[in-house]
């Protein structure tokens, strides 16, 4: 492609987000400025309807990607605070009662959100298992019991990718293994499909292996705070709980997928003798850096006996590598900070829902009771999927679960025949989970497809098989443990 048409290309891309983003804000000012009466909800403020055009806003821009999802979420922040907070611009509060203001500081203190802990606690993990070359010895012996047949080996590189990616950040599982595939390659031949699939294997196992732990990524992380919410739902559900259920799934989707990549596409050589490069720092940094990984990892999974939750043993990590000076100034740099936004977006824009009362209203004025629960059970969850295809699964899941968990509490007993409100909550973490289709799906997928070894077609083709299996499995599964009435 010549110089002169990647420009052309260039332009033409950033016309179209610049005319979607042009588009997002002439809907919202129309929101903004519409008769509250044209919107069907009785009493409906004028706090309320703000909140309603700045949801279309960073609906808009979540789903078409107009602007970074990132930057979305910072600016439905600073617009709910300069325009609905009880710290806005003077004119945008005259006239208006004080109760019916948002309170400015609990929309900051969503940055500071405990769930904003546990995200931080495994990004230090993962960079100071790096720093130490704990990753590379991990890696190293756990290959080796798989041996040197080839699909062994694919199942291999499935399952510890899996299980990494159920405690640290599945984008640095994915970039991590990413790095191990080089000297296995050197033993494949150019012209087999078993590139591919060790390739493909790598996303395939980090998209499924974060659904097995409340930690693995941010959608679950989602669901739980809402589900454990005190002023809400206030369910208790553990660490332990969660995995009770969650890791068999985990488990039977990755095989899935094993069995999956070794159909589509099949290893022409059916031995490979494993190289893999990298050292282990020697001292007592990597000794606490393993020690602290194994205590944190045990007292995440065993959080009701001990009592202390998730999001504060997330702190242990951070302190530990702090003080005795693992991760420094430097290494902070190197958290996805973007991801912390894009989640306190979220929490921000729940906040505004609920404390303006905006979602009271609007259920009063829907009769979602009237409505089947296994019809918003699949409807929640197809959407969910579809977006998360397109957009990131955590912005989906920032903007579903916040609806979905007024929604069903208003609906009260009637979602017992479904399993209750969990069985959809969760679900929307599943269905996220399970959206792997393209590389703009996730990051691991875009790390996979930045390789040049995997072709979009070839990506559809494994991520569609196993995320289709994985969403009926995974509803089957919550439909099932919900009706037993285990959650």
């Amino acid at each position: 492609m010549s110089n002169e048409k990647r420009h052309t290309l260039s332009e033409r891309f950033h016309v179209t987000k610049f005319t979607l983003f042009v588009v997002a804000m002439i809907i919202t000012a129309i929101l903004w400025n519409l008769p509250s009466t044209a919107f069907g909800i009785d009493g409906l403020t004028v706090i309320q309807q703000r909140v309603i055009a700045i949801f279309a806003f960073a609906t808009i821009l979540w789903v078409t990607e107009a602007i970074p999802s990132w930057a979305t979420s910072v600016t439905l922040i600073g617009a709910l605070l300069f325009t609905t907070s009880d710290n806005a611009f003077l004119f945008f509060r005259s006239g208006i009662d004080k109760a019916e203001l948002l309170d400015h500081g609990a929309l900051m203190a969503t940055f500071a959100d405990p769930i904003i802990i546990l995200f931080l606690g495994g990004f230090i993990l993962a960079i100071a298992a790096t720093k130490s070359g704990l990753d590379v010895f991990l890696a190293r012996t756990l290959l080796k019991p798989f041996g040197t047949r080839s699909e062994y080996v694919l199942l291999g590189f499935i399952l510890i990718t899996g299980g990494f990616s159920m405690f640290v950040s599945n984008t640095a599982t994915a970039a991590m293994m990413l790095t191990f595939l080089t000297p296995v390659f050197k033993a494949l031949p150019p012209e087999g499909k078993g590139r591919v699939a060790l390739t493909l294997a790598i996303p395939i196992a980090a998209n499924i292996g974060g659904m097995g732990t409340p930690i693995g990524t941010p959608p679950n992380a989602i669901a739980l705070k809402y589900l454990n919410d005190p002023n809400g739902l206030n369910l208790g559900l553990g660490f332990g709980q969660w995995m009770a259920f969650m890791l068999p799934l985990t488990l039977l989707l990755l095989l899935i997928g094993w069995f999956l990549l070794k159909k589509f596409f099949p290893f022409k050589k059916k031995t490979i003798e494993l190289n893999i490069e990298g050292s282990v720092q020697r001292g007592w940094r990597t000794t606490v850096v393993a020690v602290t990984f194994i205590l944190t990892v045990l007292l995440w999974m065993f959080d009701k006996f001990t009592g202390v939750g998730a999001n504060t043993v997330a702190m242990l990590p951070i302190a530990v590598f702090a003080l005795a000076g693992i991760v420094n100034a430097r290494d902070l740099q190197d958290i996805n900070w973007s991801v912390i936004w894009m989640v306190a977006g979220g929490f921000a824009l729940g906040l505004a829902l609920n404390e303006s009362k905006l979602a009271e209203r609007a259920i009063e004025s829907i009769p979602f009771g009237s409505w089947s629960p296994v019809v918003i059970l699949l409807i929640s969850g197809a959407i969910c999927y579809i977006l998360s295809n397109f957009i990131s699964n955590t912005a989906t899941a920032a903007l579903l679960v916040p609806i979905l968990a007024v929604v069903c509490k208003g609906m009260g007993e009637s979602l017992a025949g479904i399993g209750g409100t969990p069985t959809v909550l969760i679900g929307i973490a599943i269905a996220a989970s399970t959206a792997m289709c393209l590389p703009i799906s996730t990051p691991p997928n875009a790390i996979a497809h930045s390789t040049g070894l995997v072709h979009q077609n070839e990506m559809m083709k494994i991520g569609l098989s196993v995320g289709l299996i994985g969403l009926m499995l995974g509803y089957l599964l919550l439909f099932f443990i919900g009706k037993a009435g285990l959650i």
